[in-house]
């Protein structure tokens, strides 16, 4: 298991990007957060194996949501965190 933070720049607040991101997230098995921050980005903690924190990665690259653009992605392993789920936080 591996947990990640990922920034994600572009059209991506005001789109579903957080919701569409849970759906990905819950369809992998994916546990962790999402949530918009106040600079237009949108931040996630997602913790998974490796193998499909990689399929969630390359998912939210291409935008889980049609009216999204994600220009780029920042991703940084983090410690591991006990999440119950994957939440859409503010």
């Amino acid at each position: 298991m591996i947990t990640v933070k990922i920034s994600v720049y572009g059209l991506v607040q005001g789109v579903g990007f957080r919701y569409c991101t849970k759906m990905v997230a819950d369809r992998l098995g994916i546990v962790g957060i999402v949530r918009n921050e106040a600079d237009g980005s949108v931040y996630i903690e997602a913790q998974g194996s490796i193998a499909v924190i990689k399929k969630f990665i390359a998912e939210i690259k291409k935008s889980p949501t049609p009216s999204g653009r994600v220009q780029r992605i920042a991703v940084k392993e983090l410690s591991s965190k006990n999440y119950h789920g994957f939440k859409v936080t503010y």
